[in-house]
């Protein structure tokens, strides 16, 4: 069975920096692309940023490019994203994915096989 749990969440000041990690078991961690997505109250969720197999390739939505990184360590089966200058805008649920590839719907939920249960992200203002 496989199973994706999200970690890291918290409550930070407006910018601040929170990590969030992101563990899979039951599927060749190595094999998988993974991404992550994020819902805040009242609005549809949302692709947030991916990571290819290898690491070679990572990618981000325009919102957080330059103070979100994606990272993975395959040895640990754990992919992380460090979260910098954050804003009450990224104020979320964040829920980790994984799936064949990033593209070529990198942005959908469908591109992606499985989804974490989520991790709360509040930052004040």
């Amino acid at each position: 069975q496989v199973q994706v749990v999200e970690s890291g969440g918290g409550l930070v000041q407006a910018g601040g920096s929170l990590r969030l990690s992101c563990t899979a078991s039951g599927l060749t961690f190595d094999g998988y692309a993974l991404g992550w997505f994020r819902q805040a109250p009242g609005k549809e969720r949302e692709w947030v940023s991916c990571i290819t197999t290898g690491a070679r390739s990572t990618y981000y939505r325009d919102s957080v490019k330059g103070r979100f990184t994606i990272s993975r360590d395959n040895s640990k089966n754990t992919m992380y994203l460090q979260m910098d200058s954050l804003k009450p805008d990224d104020t979320a649920m964040y829920y980790c994915a994984a799936g064949q590839n990033c593209w070529p719907q990198i942005t959908k939920k469908a591109q992606y096989n499985y989804l974490g249960q989520g991790t709360q992200v509040t930052v004040s203002s």
